[in-house]
């Protein structure tokens, strides 16, 4: 069988798609014009220097042929002069001649071509320009110019010309830079601006006042959309919270009845189950309920009731003893590790490593350590995180962790009990406390948790407790549990 090849370009012309794949254009607004302007500048620049250098270059040579031919017409005339005189007499003359006109060298050749008179001139001989014609008596002149100060004015010409092109765009290129700097100004004040919008500010609106009229319109269509925003968001919080609200009554009169039901003598065991499996789906929906409406409360604006706690590493271990079972039954240990004390919510706090706890139980390998540490983030920021050793998650999917309902891998739910708010709810509290939820995971281990404002590291005897690694006082957590 026969293959017909296409022709693969030649690297002659492969060459400039190469090239120009390599020119890279700056991507803002400010360098785009500068380089721009400079660019035109410098065209601009070198095309009327290219025309000055031009002129100056043919009116050097036009003046140069005017002074061969004024010193042609003098030459006739001194050797007409001068006809019949004895050779030496002649050759004086035109040294005489030479001096006076310095810059020229004469060459004369009889009709038989041998040379009657040269002065050879020190100038190379590219530097000098010719003029031959004929004389007298079957006579022949040839009349040299010294170019040689010409080529150089030339050539220094056309250097600092060259030089002011470039000194000119890059002044241009600078100054261009700081007037788009300053032009642009409105336009960095609007992306302060909208930096500062968030979900709890949509009611806020851009200033335009001191906006050129290009922009005014677009402040004016961006605040339209931002009243639009405000108003879907606004309806849509009130429309999770007002389903919650209205699904809470129902659901609980439905889990009293099923109740009530598996209590009433002679159910036979088949209904006793299917009672127990539908108890079961409506304590997982009131559960989704009460989150909701809990997550509806803290997006509204709700700070934590704060209350001073003396140790939250007790608190932790709080937790830790209502997570007992699960954490023996998934065959791991438990470590508390540093302490701090601060002004916090203690309810919201317990319920937020309570989240962290189980979701880490969930998904550490069987014989790991878990670990709730406590320490400082900075800045008047206490940092509660829960660390386990399991499947790695992939960064991609770290940003969206505490969004509702989001999972980075449905084959890593274990079970129908977990809905996807846990994670939420951690985010939540820690926005009522001024602080922001983490996430990482790398080498085989996942940390998840919290930061929380005013707190404090325990100072003196209290920097025990952070340099103690410790587990729970009580005997089942000092103990690995199986």
């Amino acid at each position: 069988m026969n293959t017909v090849e296409s022709p693969s370009p030649s690297p002659r012309s492969a060459a400039p798609r190469r090239w120009w794949r390599r020119l890279h254009i700056p991507d803002g607004v400010g360098p785009r014009l500068s380089l721009w302007l400079a660019t035109q500048t410098f065209t601009g620049l070198a095309l009327v220097s290219l025309a000055v250098y031009l002129l100056t270059a043919s009116d050097l040579r036009h003046k140069q042929g005017e002074t061969l031919q004024q010193n042609q017409a003098l030459l006739i005339h001194l050797l007409d002069e001068h006809r019949g005189t004895q050779a030496g007499q002649l050759h004086k003359r035109l040294d005489e001649f030479l001096e006076v006109h310095r810059g020229l060298t004469l060459t004369l050749q009889g009709p038989d071509g041998t040379t009657l008179y040269d002065r050879a001139a020190a100038a190379p001989p590219g530097s000098r320009r010719a003029m031959n014609f004929p004389m007298t008596d079957g006579l022949r002149a040839t009349l040299l110019l010294d170019t040689r100060a010409d080529d150089a004015f030339v050539r220094r010409l056309g250097m600092t010309l060259m030089a002011a092109s470039l000194i000119g765009a890059l002044l241009v290129s600078a100054g261009s830079m700081v007037l788009v700097r300053l032009a642009l100004a409105p336009v960095r004040s609007l992306v302060d601006q909208t930096r500062r919008l968030a979900a709890d500010t949509l009611h806020e609106r851009l200033d335009g006042s001191d906006q050129p009229d290009e922009l005014r319109p677009l402040v004016q269509q961006f605040n339209a959309l931002l009243e639009r925003l405000n108003r879907s968001y606004t309806q849509l919080k009130g429309f999770n919270a007002d389903v919650a609200h209205e699904l809470r009554t129902p659901l609980a009169t439905l889990i009293t009845a099923t109740e009530l039901a598996m209590r009433q003598p002679g159910v036979p065991a088949a209904t006793l189950d299917q009672l127990g499996s539908n108890l079961e789906e409506l304590r997982r929906m009131a559960g989704i309920v009460n989150d909701m409406l809990f997550l509806s409360h803290a997006n509204s604006g709700a700070a934590a009731r704060r209350q001073r706690v003396p140790s939250l590493a007790a608190l932790a271990r709080d937790v830790a003893d209502y997570h007992e079972a699960a954490v023996a039954e998934a065959g791991l240990q438990l470590e508390i590790n540093g302490d701090a004390s601060g002004e916090v919510d203690a309810p919201l706090l317990k319920r937020a490593l309570s989240n962290l706890l189980g979701n880490a139980t969930r998904y550490a390998s069987n014989g790991s350590t878990l670990q709730v540490c406590i320490d400082s983030a900075g800045g008047g920021l206490l940092r509660l995180w829960v660390a386990n050793v399991g499947p790695p998650i992939p960064p991609e999917h770290l940003p969206r962790l505490f969004d509702r309902f989001y999972r980075a891998d449905p084959s890593r739910t274990r079970g129908n009990d977990h809905h996807g708010l846990g994670l939420s709810i951690v985010a939540a509290i820690a926005r009522m406390h001024g602080g922001a939820p983490f996430a990482m995971s790398a080498q085989g281990q996942t940390r998840v948790g919290l930061t929380v404002a005013g707190g404090d590291l325990p100072a003196a005897a209290g920097r025990r407790w952070r340099r103690r690694r410790f587990k729970s006082t009580h005997a089942h957590l000092r103990a690995p549990l199986h």
